[in-house]
């Protein structure tokens, strides 16, 4: 993404690692480790992601991942480890450099499974809990990571949720699609080669001290990585609406909605440099207005070690940042939590708008994710 910018310059909190020139794939050998009553659960340790466009490579995984494509790497957590999580959590996802240069989006997700059931990704429910954009980086500068820290209270609820856990197997999903053509050319070390990032992920957990039963989650998918737009994917041609019904079988209490969006579209003219309203309405009644941005990248700079058209080659202002920027390379994307209150069991609707959105040349996207949560 960001292509034009970055052709003409050619191309926080930082984590220094040590160089590596070059890069070998997991041997398959197992390297998670586990919290005992909270502490740190690694869920991905340095996993490899490849050329996302090209076919599926046969390289060995560590043992537990399944490799869904080669964006995309997905783990089933055991009883034990769900068990020892606590109620308090963090994400922290760590990506590091490999042979792509370029900003790139990539998430985090659970994936339920039906209990015993073969993991196939069509048919898991998928719940999208971070999502992040990486640096433009150089593999043999540093730093060469970028940590992302996530606070995912609600997501231990749910994965420590009793009914949740007798129906389905909880999957951890990371995905990070990259590709290493640039780099192939402009980055020393990455010629002929098709490995674009390693993810790392760490579940980090502490117990708040509550007594007494958990509250039963209710917890229903909406949307998962829904790329909207005005042109191809939308309820209305010509503008940028997406609307879902939402049918509860039973009253939920404390009901929130987990949005995650970000616009992209890198074309003269297109999504990324354009901020616009969007609205969020559910059952017709308008629940939020935001407009993506519109805060300094400079803290990120640091990270973006390849030398590209966002940051240039000198600080900007906060206003200057805010007359273009969605997103900063380097940076989460929010998750943005709208409280509904308590529903009523039968029908629902979910709709968000961007009707500001131009999408030049009908090119560009929103990937929308969103999923309400709530007590039984």
């Amino acid at each position: 993404m960001k292509n034009l910018l970055f052709a003409i310059c050619c191309a926080t909190t930082l984590l220094c690692a040590c160089k590596q020139d070059h890069i070998t794939p997991s041997n398959g050998k197992k390297t998670e480790t586990n919290a005992a009553a909270g502490g740190t659960l690694r869920v991905f340790d340095q996993i490899l992601f490849y050329d996302g466009y090209a076919a599926t490579v046969s390289e060995p995984v560590p043992e537990g991942v399944t490799r869904v494509n080669n964006s995309k790497y997905v783990k089933k957590l055991s009883k034990t480890q769900l068990e020892s999580l606590g109620d308090v959590l963090q994400m922290k996802v760590t990506i590091k450099a490999a042979c792509d240069n370029y900003d790139r989006i990539a998430y985090a997700a659970l994936a339920l499974v039906k209990k015993n059931a073969v993991y196939n990704d069509a048919d898991a429910k998928h719940l999208e809990i971070g999502r992040f954009i990486t640096p433009f980086m150089n593999k043999n500068k540093k730093p060469d990571e970028v940590p992302y820290l996530f606070s995912v209270n609600n997501v231990a609820a749910i994965l420590k949720d009793p009914a949740i856990n007798a129906d389905y197997d909880i999957y951890f999903e990371l995905s990070v699609f990259g590709v290493p053509y640039a780099a192939n050319k402009e980055i020393a070390g990455c010629a002929g080669r098709n490995d674009t990032f390693f993810g790392t992920v760490d579940l980090i957990s502490s117990t708040s001290g509550k007594t007494g039963t958990a509250p039963a989650v209710a917890l229903q998918p909406l949307f998962f990585n829904q790329n909207i737009n005005n042109y191809d994917n939308t309820d209305v041609a010509g503008k940028t609406v997406k609307s879902i019904m939402v049918n509860l079988a039973a009253e939920v209490k404390s009901a929130r909605l987990y949005l995650i969006t970000s616009n992209h579209g890198a074309n003269s003219g297109g999504e990324e440099y354009s901020r616009r309203d969007h609205f969020i309405y559910f059952d017709n009644t308008q629940k939020l207005t935001y407009k993506p941005g519109g805060k300094s990248c400079e803290p990120y700079r640091p990270a973006n070690t390849q030398g590209n058209g966002i940051y240039g080659s000198s600080p900007k202002t906060e206003a200057q940042w805010a007359s273009f920027s969605n997103w900063c390379p380097g940076d989460a994307i929010p998750i943005r939590v709208i409280e509904l209150g308590n529903l009523t069991a039968g029908n629902h609707t979910f709709k968000i708008e961007v009707p500001d959105a131009v999408f030049k040349d009908k090119q560009g996207y929103i990937p929308l994710s969103v999923y309400l949560q709530g007590e039984k």
